[in-house]
């Protein structure tokens, strides 16, 4: 008995340790961004609100002034660090992306905490790898909500603040039901509020918040646009589906608080619009939950929820590889400054080095991925 007891202890020791070590290993990997030629300014978070100073969440602000005057935009990647994605195509504006009127606001790691984690019982794997043409890139996965040790307790019901609406208790460390936030709140809500903060002193014009989606959610391969947004979502869904690929666009519900499309065209200036691209890796029916099934969009459970007519965008055998999703928000992100800029002349936003939709398929989205190594250690920085 006491043998027993003895290998039993040994062998949950052996656990604890492995996955202990798993754990500090994802939670401390290092994502370098190699600044793109355009990149005249890196700020932190809590440049614009002390409450978010040196806390998990005081994330880089990467600024990028064109020659020209024009207006601002803000571009948000890491909101569900679990969409990478929408995370993966901020990172390509970052390392690319130079402006030639007006100025591009980037930010990568949103919820950076969120990214700092993987979703309990999710079986997701911590990290995923990018080919490039003179290596691999390592970028941790995350989850949807802040890590609860960053963030605790979560409180039996969350009631949204300044809306008062009741909404899932989990949904207090998820960075897009906490919109506006509030300077004393979780620190969720205090990164939010932070973000508003950025939003006004820096007088963006134009707010886009980049997402990915499950296939059977029905809002997806869509703008969600804020009332003040709608014309210039419509145009740009016209003519990406026109150019490109199948761009869908919808409304921001009135009554449904915390999100950023509302929220942040509610309580600023800024037209606030948010992006979705499909991606199999969040749906329910998937099956094994792989770095190879995230890279390549493929699943065949998904598959046959989509013959079965349980699916809200197309999915066959090719699936959504990630090369796919990342070409998708740097073209409506590209597409909305132009759209812009025809109804704005006096605020344009040009912008040029972001490879579009066709150029991502043809050439991989690691093409646009440079290498840390060999770029002055003054144009590297650490998310």
């Amino acid at each position: 008995m006491k043998l027993r007891k003895l290998v039993f202890a040994v062998f949950g020791l052996l656990l604890l340790t492995t996955s202990g070590t798993s754990f500090y290993r994802s939670r401390h990997l290092e994502e370098a961004v190699v600044l793109s030629p355009g990149v005249s300014e890196v700020k932190k978070l809590g440049d614009y609100f002390e409450g978010i100073r040196g806390t998990v969440n005081d994330c880089n602000i990467y600024i990028m002034e064109g020659e020209e005057p024009g207006g601002t935009v803000f571009v948000m990647g890491g909101t569900h660090p679990e969409e990478p994605a929408a995370r993966l195509a901020a990172w390509i504006l970052a390392e690319n992306a130079v402006m030639e009127a007006g100025r591009l606001i980037v930010v990568l790691s949103s919820n950076r905490s969120a990214s700092l984690v993987t979703r309990v019982g999710g079986a997701y794997p911590p990290d995923f790898s990018i080919p490039t043409d003179w290596g691999e890139r390592t970028f941790r996965l995350g989850d949807r909500w802040a890590d609860p040790l960053d963030q605790w307790p979560d409180p039996e019901v969350y009631i949204h603040y300044p809306s008062g609406q009741f909404l899932a208790f989990v949904d207090i460390r998820n960075l897009n039901r906490t919109w506006p936030g509030r300077p004393d709140g979780s620190l969720t809500e205090r990164t939010t509020h932070a973000f508003m903060e950025l939003i006004r002193q820096e007088k963006v014009d134009l707010f886009i918040d980049l997402h990915e989606a499950e296939l059977q959610y029905p809002v997806i391969s869509t703008i969600v646009a804020h009332d003040r947004g709608e014309e210039l979502a419509a145009f740009t869904s016209m003519m990406l589906s026109d150019m490109e690929f199948n761009m869908g666009m919808e409304y921001s519900p009135p009554s449904l608080h915390g999100l950023s499309h509302r929220e942040v065209g509610d309580h600023s200036d800024a037209v606030s619009l948010l992006f979705e691209a499909p991606e199999p890796f969040l749906d329910a029916t998937r099956g094994k939950t792989t770095r190879e099934q995230l890279l390549t969009g493929k699943d065949e459970f998904v598959v046959k929820a989509g013959k079965a007519g349980l699916l809200f965008e197309k999915m066959d055998e090719n699936g959504w590889p990630v090369d796919v999703r990342v070409g998708r928000h740097t073209s409506a992100v590209l597409m909305t400054m132009e759209t812009w800029s025809e109804l704005n002349p006096d605020r344009p936003l040009r912008c040029r080095g972001v490879p579009r939709y066709d150029e991502i398929i043809a050439l991989g989205l690691g093409h646009w991925l440079h290498d840390p190594s060999a770029a002055p250690p003054e144009r590297v920085e650490i998310e």
